[in-house]
């Protein structure tokens, strides 16, 4: 049974998410701030995090980069949840620390999807590397390859989001071409990215062959 740790400053919110989370065979435990959910990471290592983004005094942002920023708890995956429009600007400054992120409300189904995607994808990601580890692949394009699997599969979600929401052309000028630019920007980059994955997945195949 997976742990997962519900941070939101809402108690009726926190609520709704453990009931969610017990009905879909999980262990949900709670934290109702930033700062509790620093100090359960100190003696509770959950399977993942379900962390808000809007609290106060120290947002969800300011919680994640702590958690990321630690060595002792910079591995467990983080999901973003909020009721607030993702922006161009927070996908590329925080797109490296989190796993997904998940719009409020959000039903049984798109919860339970997101979670075990994540939870497959870092143990397909674990096995690739393990295989690779014992092929005796270099361990700097093991490195690459772990950082950009991850990279590439995320942003791929980012993009999609940051797609929907900013569908809706903005003939004024400022703000609404920044933003389209901004995620013109992020797609070339996410495809500059898959191509070099798609480069060490073919090392890869060639040194397993070779075994």
């Amino acid at each position: 049974m997976y742990t997962i740790l519900i941070v939101d400053d809402s108690p009726m919110i926190v609520d709704v998410f453990v009931t969610m989370l017990e009905r879909g065979g999980y262990r949900p435990i709670t934290a109702f701030s930033g700062g509790e959910c620093l100090e359960t990471l100190k003696s509770t290592t959950p399977d993942l995090v379900l962390l808000d983004i809007m609290m106060e005094p120290m947002d969800g942002w300011e919680t994640l980069e702590k958690i990321k920023t630690n060595p002792e708890t910079r591995n467990i995956p983080v999901l973003m949840l909020t009721a607030k429009p993702l922006t161009p600007e927070e996908a590329n400054q925080y797109g490296v620390y989190i796993e997904d992120y998940i719009l409020k409300p959000t039903t049984h189904h798109q919860l339970y999807e997101a979670i075990e995607h994540v939870l497959a994808r870092r143990h397909s990601i674990a096995a690739d590397i393990e295989r690779a580890r014992e092929a005796g692949v270099d361990h700097r394009i093991i490195d690459e390859y772990e950082r950009l699997s991850k990279s590439v599969d995320i942003n791929k979600r980012l993009l999609k989001i940051l797609e929907t929401t900013y569908s809706i052309k903005d003939t004024r000028a400022g703000m609404g071409e920044n933003i389209m630019r901004a995620i013109k920007s992020m797609a070339t980059s996410i495809k500059l990215q898959e191509e070099r994955l798609n480069q060490i997945r073919s090392q890869f195949s060639d040194v397993f062959e070779a075994r």
